[in-house]
């Protein structure tokens, strides 16, 4: 299995913008699919967004929609995720994860192989 590192992370005004990257130490394009979940303090991990290997689909959890954008680049190794208008509440550790092939893409369970995470934090 690929190795995933998770980079972008830091400390952002609420308002603000991160792009997030995930690096495989391998080639992903024979994953199905690659998403990006988040962790608060004392919360479950929560699925963020996924998307599709060849093919431009996207998935997103109903009240990120219009805030964060996932996209993937093959030839790079590399899957990222825009995040815009961000929120006090979007503080939390990003996880990438590679999916497994079964299962629904907003599941923990449906994923496999997971990075360290990335610290996302929004004050003022």
């Amino acid at each position: 299995q690929v190795q995933l590192v998770e980079s972008g992370g830091g400390l952002v005004q609420p308002g603000g913008s991160l792009r997030l990257s995930c690096t495989a130490s391998g080639s992903i394009s024979s994953i199905d699919a690659m998403g990006w979940f988040r962790q608060a303090p004392g919360k479950e991990r929560e699925f963020v967004a996924a998307i599709r290997d060849g093919a431009e689909t996207t998935w997103y959890e109903g009240s990120l929609k219009g805030r964060v954008i996932i996209s993937r680049d093959n030839a790079k190794n590399t899957v990222y995720l825009h995040m815009f208008r961000l929120k006090p509440e979007d503080t939390a550790v990003y996880y990438c994860a590679t999916y497994r092939g079964l299962g629904r893409l907003e599941s923990l369970g449906s994923y496999d192989n997971w990075g360290q995470g990335t610290q996302v934090s929004v004050s003022s």
